[in-house]
């Protein structure tokens, strides 16, 4: 198995510890990784019981990143089963089509208990997901029974052969209770996730919004910045000739100076025309 492996993955690592721990099928479900490819399991579930698929088999195949477990493993099934399409990549909270969702401390076993606590869950439209009447769903249940793979052969050997008795069934009934509480803790998570994601981007949104203003130039409107938005406030109100609420610096120099210049000026022109008015009266005076 590890031929041809990096055994210094953390990848291959936690791939070969998983394949030990599941090498010996259970009632409720098997999987082993293929002979030639460590990334590509095949696995079998039994169907849920007091549902539709009680009494059937159900075998697909996981294929794993090399990412792994710090990204979400594909599913597919392989069996027809009017829950999930076959041979294409389901959506679930727990699969590749929601990353946002997966937490690397799932395993192999998590998507398998996870498999039958969805199955009699509705498709709610979902990719991979199918809503066949119940009727159907029992005949595909028992045609299963038959069903082979073409590497794992039949699939109804797969399986742990259930154990007779009150113990077996408190058993049996615990494990599918399991599957039951980790699908619906699973469905919470991705909701609850999902709904964060939405609030973080609401939020950014409102904050970055601006008010647009008929006086406000191309180069404002386009920045989103709170202070872009100040500088485009105080610009308006320095148009409209409203005063900013902002003290202006004293300036030595400013209009006052130039006002007492010009006041001194015309005093000594007037001063100035006074004196000649008075040099030619006396003048005329002289000469008489």
């Amino acid at each position: 198995m590890d031929r041809g492996y990096n055994t210094r993955s953390p990848a291959v690592k936690r791939l070969m510890k998983e394949a030990q721990e599941l090498r010996e099928p259970t009632e409720q479900y098997f999987a082993q990784p293929l002979e030639d490819n460590l990334f590509e399991w095949h696995f079998t579930v039994r169907g849920p019981p007091d549902s539709p698929f009680q009494g059937g088999f159900y075998h697909g195949r996981i294929i794993l990143p090399t990412e792994y477990p710090m990204k979400p493993p594909s599913i597919i099934m392989l069996t027809p089963n009017g829950r999930f399409e076959i041979n294409k990549k389901i959506c679930l909270s727990i699969s590749g089509h929601h990353p946002e969702s997966w937490q690397p401390s799932w395993s192999i076993r998590t998507a398998l208990l996870a498999i039958i606590g969805f199955m009699p869950t509705e498709g709610m439209g979902a990719i991979g997901s199918l809503d066949y009447p119940e009727e159907e769903r029992k005949k595909l249940a028992v045609k299963s029974v038959q069903w082979s793979c073409p590497s794992c052969g039949l699939i109804c050997n797969l399986l742990k052969k259930p154990a007779e008795g009150t113990e077996a069934q408190e058993e049996d009934t615990d494990a599918h209770r399991e599957a039951k509480e980790l699908a619906k803790q699973i469905c919470f998570n991705a909701t609850a996730k999902s709904s964060s994601s939405l609030d973080t981007s609401s939020s950014n949104t409102s904050t970055t919004t601006t008010d647009p203003s008929p006086t406000t130039s191309p180069s404002d409107s386009s920045s989103h910045s709170p202070h872009t938005s100040e500088r485009g406030e105080l610009r308006q109100r320095i148009v409209e000739n409203e005063t900013p609420n902002v003290i202006p610096a004293s300036n030595p120099q400013g209009p006052t100076l130039a006002s007492n210049q010009g006041g001194q000026w015309s005093n000594y022109l007037v001063a100035m025309l006074v004196a000649a008015i008075a040099a030619l009266l006396f003048r005329r005076l002289f000469l008489m």
